[in-house]
């Protein structure tokens, strides 16, 4: 994974910044073992009540995590920011209290425990991974989480790979089960945002015919993407977000596809569009709800789905990388059409982690263009 080094750090857990060094290495060994030194505190933006955007307070004084065994202590450069953190921080998805918000972060490791120094992991690797506590400083990581940065490839950019362009990979891959396949028609919502940006394109790379849809101020991006047909909606008036009751989304799908209908049908979107979803299917498609942007989709019966022997799965990244073999496996292929330029990504803006409310609220407002990430120092 990472180039043999023969160096490693190891954490002072006494007390305040302080540098240790090490030279306990075989003689034929570069005596090159010292950390660079690491605060006993650092700045985090923290929830300890759940609420809105205003519930994530940045700390100065947080303390900063310990390194553990088998692991490595990352100096975050970049923090990814996902819908997934607005549904922690308003307790949709509970968290005990207080947390570090995020799980999406990229930087350089600072620190390397034994075991990860046995692995080849060094001071000083460029990295991206995903484990909470991301919006902070300094983040602990489990070196089986690591993901290195290859060259070419900037710490912004794989920061957003490590959960929207896995999630985009598994939607795209192993999701849908295999019930569509290459020339089949999917319908993608909200090909102007984050995630969905990066299915469109893989769904082509796939070699998926890909009906997307996205809002008027985002058409300029999504024409980018290659989709085969795009549905341009209005915005929701004062919002940035799509009105999906300004255009009839199912009878432009079955105009489009002859009248059979999507195989597949990837729905971040959630409570709005769960009925244009299931209704865009074709007979033995498969409708794939993955995220809740508009609210979370109400319970519905199963007997729904008879008409067209259809079926429905809610998925989530950490089932589709169940081990570090899988993990890699579709980072490897993201990376590699990355550096083809087979992949355009799209980052939107990087508000500093001082500004960590306003980052939410623009995400939930619908504004994003492409990937929001807070920057760092």
């Amino acid at each position: 994974m990472f180039t043999a080094a023969s160096r490693r750090v190891l954490q002072n857990v006494a007390g305040s910044s302080t540098s240790v060094c090490s030279n306990n290495l075989p003689a034929f060994f570069p005596a090159v073992r010292c950390m660079s030194s690491i605060p006993s505190t650092m700045k985090a933006a923290v929830v300890r009540e759940v609420g809105d955007a205003h519930a994530l307070k940045v700390e100065t004084d947080f303390p900063t995590p310990e390194l553990k065994a088998g692991g490595v202590i990352v100096k975050n450069q970049y923090a990814g920011i996902n819908f997934i953190d607005t549904y922690h921080r308003k307790g949709l998805y509970p968290r005990d209290l207080p947390f570090v918000g995020g799980q999406e972060g990229g930087g350089t490791v600072a620190a390397v425990s034994d075991e990860a120094a046995a692995q080849g992991i060094k001071v000083g690797d460029p990295v991206a991974y995903s484990v909470f506590g991301s919006y902070a400083q300094y983040t602990a990581v489990p070196a089986a989480k690591l993901l290195p940065v290859p060259e070419g490839v900037g710490l912004d950019v794989a920061t957003s790979c490590v959960v929207q362009g896995l999630t985009a990979h598994y939607l795209t891959t192993s999701a849908h089960a295999d019930l569509i396949k290459e020339g089949e028609w999917c319908l993608i919502h909200g090909v102007g945002g984050g995630t969905c940006q990066w299915a469109a394109q893989m769904a082509k790379l796939r070699g998926f015919k890909v009906i997307g849809t996205c809002s008027k101020g985002k058409a300029d991006v999504a024409k980018t993407l290659g989709c085969d047909e795009l549905i341009v909606l209005d915005e929701v008036p004062g919002a940035s977000y799509e009105d999906y009751e300004s255009v009839d989304i199912v009878s432009r799908v079955m105009e489009v596809t002859d009248g059979k209908g999507c195989k597949a049908v990837i729905d971040g979107i959630g409570k709005s569009t769960v009925d244009i979803s299931i209704n865009s299917l074709a007979h033995r498609g498969i409708f794939i709800s993955f995220g809740n942007a508009s609210g979370a989709v109400p319970a519905f019966p199963v007997l729904r789905l008879i008409g067209k022997s259809a079926y429905v799965t809610r998925p989530k990244l950490l089932d589709y990388t169940v081990d570090r073999a899988e993990l890699v496996s579709r980072a490897d292929e993201i990376f590699g059409w990355l550096k083809e330029g087979k992949l355009n990504v799209s980052v939107d803006c990087a508000f500093p982690l001082d500004e960590a409310a306003e980052g939410h609220l623009y995400l939930e407002a619908g504004k994003s263009k492409g990937k929001v990430l807070y920057k760092i120092d």
